[in-house]
């Protein structure tokens, strides 16, 4: 095994959190900084024009990692889109920029996160923005990452918030600002329609810095550690493996799945599970891999009176019409994230903030697991934003090659599934509405032989995918028991940080691309800090 030059910085995962940390941490001249990847560039079209994300959650960019069997949707194993390309999720989302609710944050100190409430992260969302919309004391114009108001809307778009008003849902013309409440159209990850990636936004004008190394295609098997510090990574390139040293810190920042899998893999995690796959232990910590927390969501599907979707876009003619339209005048089905429109509103009775999610999809099939149907179609997606249920994630074996057992545990806490069928039944209640009637001729999805509480059990169990929001699995506190502590630093071995999704001790009420930007912009100013200090 080869030893590559040692550096002051190793990063672990170049998703959303790592692009930013590499960006920000090489801004230390005195420093050299490594980004360590599994995946490749971003090369493929389809990562930077906004309607790529119908290619994205059916395999390209993608792990191909499912969840295991569910035992309460009736045993199914669900698709789980987790990124292996540089910029991670921000480069296969469907860029929708939405932070959830102030009182999220506001939560996560009250839990024991000191620094983390809501007036505490505000600065970091503004610092991230490019705003092209709003200026205000929510958001700002000087920052990488490019926000900006949907570039191809449609008619459609409209009539949808006109019917969510003519139910009692406000129009709110921005979702990411003061107030959550209401319905309107989203701001997105993108500038001049293009993707704003965190790949291209921060990681792209950094590599001109001579302190900083883009490693890709090279998969970290394990973290070094000696006498309760981390030394260095494992890694394999393809032509062998070599160790790489860091002098000051290593920074994992691999997600909810993949943070969590390296750690074990490492030796540190529940000791029991290690030793059963025989691993050795390094550092006993069960809350490695545990408190995993998503988003699930379903889907009402309706189809159209005529031509108001793009589904015919998806057919090979229309879809290079499509393409040169876009090359022309950067509008059209391909400047289309194809979920522009949406909001947040109330399912339960008190609750503290809105707890459901919708997002429209314009057209059908865009997802993978969901049909597309012959004619013009429109979907509206619901999801329960504050689930009760707790999941996991282990190792299969102690080889770096085999995908993680996945089980985010859905509907363990019956409260989820009620919770979320109260909000499918509000998504027909909209699409049902007078103002969508010149656009929607009838419901397909899940039609009018779904009417009773087991019938509508059964619909969202069969119909049920992953809101692709893991968080939690390795969740920040003054515990204890908490795998990081509110400076992100490990709980239990030296020099050691995680810095991603899975530090989140609860999942935020909306997308969390956008809040996961936030964690890495807050994290560098305080690895910046303990290093200056």
């Amino acid at each position: 095994m080869s030893t590559a030059e040692g550096y002051d910085f190793v990063i672990v995962g170049g998703g959303s959190a790592g692009c930013v940390l590499a960006a920000r941490l090489s801004e230390l001249e005195d420093c050299r900084v490594c980004l360590i990847e599994a995946g490749g560039r971003d090369w493929h079209p389809f990562y930077h024009v906004p309607a790529g994300f119908a290619k994205m959650t059916k395999g390209i960019g993608s792990w191909g990692w499912s969840t295991v069997p569910q035992k309460h949707l009736d045993g199914r194993s669900l698709v789980y889109t987790q990124a292996k390309v540089i910029g991670g999720g921000s480069t296969i989302n469907a860029q929708v920029y939405t932070r959830g609710n102030a009182l999220d944050y506001d939560e996560w100190r009250q839990l024991g996160c000191e620094g983390w409430g809501y007036e505490d992260v505000l600065p970091f969302f503004r610092k991230a923005e490019r705003n092209d919309t709003h200026d205000d004391r929510y958001h700002g114009t000087d920052g990488p990452l490019g926000v900006s108001r949907p570039a191809a809307a449609l008619p459609i778009c409209d009539a949808f918030l006109e019917a969510a008003e003519s139910v009692g849902i406000p129009r709110n013309p921005d979702l990411a600002g003061e107030n959550q409440e209401g319905v309107g159209y989203y701001q997105l990850t993108q500038s001049n329609a293009r993707r704003s990636s965190a790949a291209i936004a921060y990681l792209r004008p950094a590599l001109k810095r001579p302190n900083l190394d883009l490693r890709l295609n090279a998969q970290v098997l394990r973290i070094e550690t000696d006498k309760g510090q981390a030394t260095g990574v494992v890694v394999a390139d393809g032509k062998g493996e070599m160790v790489i040293h860091a002098d000051t810190e290593i920074v994992v920042s691999s997600g909810s799945i993949g943070s969590p899998k390296l750690l074990m893999l490492s030796g540190i995690g529940p000791a029991d599970h290690l030793r059963s796959h025989g691993v050795t232990v390094a550092c006993d910590h069960s809350g490695v891999g545990s408190n995993l927390q998503d988003h699930l969501d379903f889907c009402t599907m309706a189809e159209c009176t005529g031509e108001h979707t793009y589904d015919k876009y998806a057919r090979p003619f229309w879809s290079a019409v499509a393409g040169v339209r876009y090359l022309l005048t950067r509008k059209g089905p391909v400047a289309s994230s194809l979920f522009e429109t949406g909001g947040f509103w109330y399912v339960e009775e008190g609750a503290r903030s809105p707890d459901i999610q919708f997002h429209l999809g314009l057209g059908s099939g865009i997802e993978a697991g969901i049909a597309r149907m012959e004619k013009d179609g429109l979907t509206l997606n619901s999801a329960y934003m504050r689930p009760r249920s707790r999941g996991t994630v282990r190792l299969a074996s102690a080889d770096p090659a085999d995908a993680p057992l996945i089980d985010p545990n859905y509907w363990s806490d019956t409260h989820d599934r009620d919770m979320a069928v109260r909000g499918l039944k509000l998504a027909q209640k909209i699409l049902a509405a007078a103002p969508l009637a010149p656009y929607v001729s009838r419901e397909v999805l899940p039609g009018p032989d779904v009417r009773t509480d087991e019938d509508y059990h059964a619909y969202a169990a069969a119909m049920a995918k992953t809101d692709h929001h893991p968080s939690g699995t390795c969740r920040m506190g003054s515990d204890p028991d908490a795998v990081v502590t509110p400076r992100l630093s490990f709980n239990g071995i030296d020099r050691l940080r995680v810095v991603d999704a899975s530090v989140m001790p609860r999942l935020i009420s909306s997308n969390t691309n956008a809040a996961t930007i936030m964690i890495a912009e807050k994290a560098a100013d305080m690895i910046k800090a303990d290093h200056a200090g």
